[in-house]
């Protein structure tokens, strides 16, 4: 792009958003230009910071007109490259981060009206503050948004309970690339009006529009929680204890985190974890029940644990005594990627399949990962009450950390072809982004595939809306 372009360009998104809030500094914005892991580095020509929905209009119709990509961005925590602009330097990153507002809190309704850029964290925050619970629970909570994780549909450990971020959503705003502004932020339950329109925005990863804010729902936030750490032998005997848990405490169950022995062992190496139990087990469970009833919770988590016990089901358990044991128990669970990290290389599959197929998939993909790279180790922990599985695979002990990674293709090929097989996703949590667009093209269903290109076409003729990112 030639000087003069460049600096008509900035010039009208600097009327729109002030000059202050178009940054043209590399330097400025150097950490918006790749994403968490590294595998994705881009260039951009500014990053563009609007103040208000008016303003993310202003800019999406400028740059619709004059052919501008458009990254939209919010706390840059996705892990497929969704949030990360190409390498050519003539894309705007719209960032949300200004669009901090809680415009709303309706204890009626249970909703909650949240703009784009407000942190999870403040949104959880929020909703306690009125007695109330928003279940959207994330390891990087702390700095992913909301407006991100209705882009990327995000899951979580609730899903069990709550389910995604999809149905957390009763209403949206968003911006299309156009500037006209979708006015769908219904607080509303039933509203049988047509197309649901709001639904086109989760987990589209700004490629139709700019969510810039969303309606969320609430619930009663429990009275009594209860939470334990348990070992045992396989991934079978974990199904078997979600089963018997099901079976007594039924929906109380708010989550059900299983975690392997080496994801175990690394977070006591590198994640300032404690070990929970005093013996090693194969596998490890985390389990979390609720309640709005105030008292007789414990009482029925621990007859269940005994009673898995007693079946053989389970080796070992430890109910956490307070609230600084609980932590403690979480805590291991949410360290474990960045702990994995520390381990060296890794090949990372965030995969699901029916939950009753999880020991079939960590059956049959873990001595076919084993066969094929020699020394590697599986890291395996996730949702299987949701039968999300994250199928990590660390490199080889004092191996080739990029020779390692120089084969992620081959190794997906044999990870993503057993989900396949057990009918399973290769994308259940983490959206497509640039990653997996050509597991996309290879593994959807072709009408589905023709439809979502054809609504593309539709919202976004010019192709600004995200560029290169899902289609």
């Amino acid at each position: 792009m030639d000087a003069t372009k460049r600096d008509v360009i900035l010039a009208a998104l600097q009327n729109i958003v002030g000059e202050r809030h178009v940054l043209t500094d590399p330097a400025l914005f150097a950490g918006a230009l790749v994403e968490p892991r590294g595998l994705y580095h881009g260039r951009a020509l500014a990053l563009v910071r609007p103040g208000s929905t008016k303003e993310v209009a202003g800019v999406a119709s400028f740059c619709n007109e004059a052919r501008i990509g458009m990254t939209p961005q919010g706390g840059n925590t996705g892990l497929v490259g969704g949030q990360t602009p190409d390498l050519s330097g003539d894309e705007v990153i719209v960032s949300t981060q200004r669009l901090r507002t809680i415009r709303d809190v309706d204890l009626d309704g249970d909703v909650m009206i949240c703009e784009a850029g407000v942190k999870l964290a403040d949104a959880q925050a929020a909703a306690l503050a009125a007695d109330r619970l928003f279940p959207l629970a994330l390891a990087s909570e702390g700095t992913c948004t909301v407006g991100g994780n209705i882009s990327t549909n995000a899951g979580g450990v609730n899903v069990i309970a709550y389910g995604n971020t999809c149905d957390l959503v009763t209403g949206v705003e968003a911006v299309l690339a156009d500037g006209r502004i979708v006015n769908a932020l219904s607080k509303l339950r039933k509203d049988n009006t047509g197309y649901d329109v709001k639904s086109l925005f989760i987990g589209a990863e700004g490629t139709l529009g700019i969510v810039t804010a969303a309606s969320l729902r609430l619930f009663a936030n429990p009275r009594a929680q209860a939470t334990a750490f348990v070992g045992l032998k396989s991934p079978e005997d974990a199904l078997r204890l979600l089963r018997m848990a099901r079976d007594r405490l039924g929906a109380a169950i708010t989550s059900f985190e299983l975690i392997g022995h080496n994801a175990y062992d690394i977070a006591l190496r590198h994640g300032g974890a404690r070990a929970p139990l005093q013996g090693a087990h194969d596998w490890y469970i985390l389990i979390e029940v609720s309640s709005q009833a105030p008292s007789g919770l414990d009482e029925a988590f621990a007859g269940a644990l005994e009673a898995a016990l007693d079946k053989g089901v389970i080796e070992d358990a430890s109910i956490a005594a307070s609230l600084e044991q609980r932590a403690a128990f979480w805590q291991l669970r949410e360290c474990l990627s960045e702990a994995q990290s520390k381990e060296g290389a890794s090949i990372k599959h965030d995969v699901s399949v029916e939950v009753g197929r999880v020991p079939a998939l960590i059956r049959e993909a873990t001595p076919a990962v084993e066969a094929f790279a020699p020394g590697a180790r599986v890291v395996a922990f996730g949702h299987l009450g949701d039968g999300n599985i994250h199928f990590n695979v660390s490199q080889p002990i004092g191996g080739d950390g990029q020779a390692f990674l120089d084969r992620w293709d081959a190794m997906n090929e044999i990870v993503h072809g057993i989900v396949a097989r057990l009918g399973g996703s290769y994308s259940a949590e983490h959206g497509i982004g640039q990653l997996k667009r050509g597991l996309l093209a290879r593994w959807k269903d072709p009408v589905s595939l023709a439809v979502m290109r054809q609504i593309k076409a539709a919202l976004d003729p010019n192709g600004v809306m995200n560029p290169g990112k899902v289609l």
